[in-house]
């Protein structure tokens, strides 16, 4: 279920889709996504798909984490990296192999849990994490050479560009549910360049906290 040859067969469609960092594709192959699903799913680990991982929330599908992934890694260095939405933890697993340190938040406290429990499996120690509202970032840790954020808000919150350093870079999807782009915006001193890097479709970024 889990074997190689299911997991070369993903890197392969990753390849065709466009995915051309190597360093993010061997990432993606040695990551076993399978301990970040309930068991019942677990065969389903290595298609290109997004899963629900309950709470109404999924986990991402391979194509977008690894699309996030390389925007960040193509564009400069990341030395601390801000992820909003831990979820069930892939994603900060895969760009933990990368930063230096990942500060990431979670507003579902149970998920947050399970986060931690799949990073600790995997024996990931460079990542921080926080129960709290993701729209509003994690400020006292900033200011951050990337932010990857696994949910979709209406328009980009201010809190997050305030967030990013000089050259540092959101990569962000934004839009409704029915219509949502995947954009790159780097910061340059005052001013924020915009790229759209591709049609997504993520759970919508909601503000507040829960706690179970």
């Amino acid at each position: 279920m889990t074997s190689q040859r299911t997991r070369e067969r993903l890197l392969g469609r990753l390849m065709d889709q466009g995915i051309q960092s190597m360093q993010v594709l061997d990432i993606i192959r040695s990551t076993p996504r399978h301990i970040f699903l309930d068991e019942a799913l677990s065969h389903r680990a290595y298609e290109d798909v997004a899963l629900p991982i309950g709470h109404n929330q999924t986990i991402s599908q391979p194509y977008v984490v690894a699309r996030m992934t390389e925007a960040i890694v193509n564009s400069g260095p990341i030395g601390k990296v801000l992820e909003i939405g831990t979820g069930c933890g892939y994603q900060t697993a895969v760009i933990a192999r990368l930063a230096e340190k990942v500060y990431s938040v979670e507003r579902i406290k149970p998920l947050l849990d399970r986060a931690r429990k799949n990073l600790k499996i995997l024996g990931v120690r460079n990542v921080d994490t926080k129960h709290t509202d993701g729209s509003l970032g994690w400020p006292e840790k900033g200011p951050f050479d990337a932010i990857i954020t696994t949910a979709a808000p209406q328009q980009i919150p201010t809190e997050l560009l305030e967030q990013l350093a000089d050259g540092g870079r959101l990569v962000i999807p934004v839009g409704s549910d029915h219509h949502q782009e995947l954009k790159l915006i780097t910061r340059r001193g005052n001013d924020f360049e915009s790229q759209t890097l591709d049609m997504v479709r993520f759970v919508p970024l909601l503000r507040g906290q829960v706690q179970h």
